[in-house]
């Protein structure tokens, strides 16, 4: 099994911005020291102050310099406040300073009112999955030569690299999302962490929708990934515990309190207790929006998640509260699924 990181630059009680971002840097390298496969950073708007994830093409420009192997890239660039080809324009320069070493994670998503209208992003449209395939097809055309000689966009052209384009995925946590893929023929990444239940359906919808790109812009056969939210400590009670804020986080969402996350301390108290332990096996269909455990249980749990979808990579969101146990839990699943 594969595994990646995505990271969202939060930003921790009396810290600040440039702290978030350190704290990334020093994830990314971690990731890239243990073995991890690709290093993946958010888009989020209108809440700096809890989340420094905003801008995933600034972040991932200075993740290469200090870094010198891991894949990098976006978890995901928020089509639908953007132009297809300034999108293609910022990933082919990122291609270029870091060539076969780009990924560029597709998805859309609105956010609060006042940072749509901010990003002149329009909140209605008649038909939004056909809007967004025809977008990320744009975005495929742009970096992968796809536009015909008569098209009005034939004659521009990127930066690029002479290694390749950067690696094309579709990213969401539906099967809308999921069949957008396959009928493009590019590499699905589905959140877990957002809407678990509709997981293994969303994998079905690719594979039967799949149809290689014409332009080579994806694989030759359906590639997926499941996006998870785990946390890993010593033993399964310590990392239920860790697992706790992410539990009080989602809680929070659900009263509409979006970007927070709380100490551990704060979460137990919102919860009424400490989460039970994860348990090592599954029962059919149960799908949690967060797992946690010891190195061996989690590494159990990934392979059962796997199994049911029928993929070999995970890409691990980590809600956990302090900096130092975000770094340990990364390091302690590395181990317990054998990276090297």
């Amino acid at each position: 099994m594969d595994l990646s990181i995505v990271d969202l630059s939060p930003v921790r009680e009396g810290e600040t911005a440039t702290d978030a971002y350190e704290n990334t840097i020093s994830l990314a390298k971690l990731a890239e020291r243990v073995g991890y496969e690709r290093f993946w950073v958010a888009e989020h708007h209108g809440m700096a102050d809890s989340i420094a994830g905003t801008t995933p093409e600034v972040l991932i420009g200075h993740l290469v310099a200090r870094t010198e192997e891991i894949r990098l890239g976006s978890g995901t660039v928020l089509l639908n406040h953007y132009s297809p080809f300034k999108v293609a324009e910022a990933f082919g320069v990122l291609d270029s300073l870091a060539p076969d070493r780009i990924d560029l994670g597709l998805g859309r998503a609105t956010g609060i009112p006042a940072a749509d209208s901010a990003l002149q992003t329009s909140r209605v449209s008649e038909n939004p999955d056909r809007d967004h395939a025809e977008k990320i097809e744009a975005v495929a055309n742009h970096l992968y030569d796809g536009f015909g000689d008569d098209h009005a966009y034939a004659d521009l052209t990127l930066a690029r690299s002479g290694a390749g384009p950067p690696d094309l995925w579709v990213l969401g946590s539906s099967p809308s999302s999921a069949k957008i893929a396959g009928e493009l023929g590019l590499r699905y990444c589905f959140a877990a962490f957002i809407r678990p239940t509709f997981a293994e359906r969303a994998f079905e919808v690719y594979r039967d929708a799949f149809e290689p790109s014409s332009i080579g812009a994806g694989p030759d056969d359906p590639h997926g990934m499941l996006a998870i939210n785990a946390a890993c400590a010593e033993t399964d009670r310590e990392a239920a515990r860790l697992r706790a804020t992410a539990e009080a986080s989602y809680k929070r969402m659900q009263r509409g309190v979006v970007g927070s996350m709380p100490s551990v301390e704060t979460a137990i108290s919102e919860l009424g207790d400490v989460p039970e332990p994860t348990p090592a096996e599954l029962q059919d269909g149960q799908w949690p929006r967060a797992i946690s455990g010891d190195p061996d249980t989690l590494a159990g749990l990934l392979e059962q998640l796997t199994d049911r979808v029928g993929v070999s990579e995970v890409m691990v969101q980590n809600l956990v509260a302090d900096h130092e146990d975000v770094l340990r839990s990364h390091e302690l699943l590395s181990e317990g699924v054998g990276l090297e």
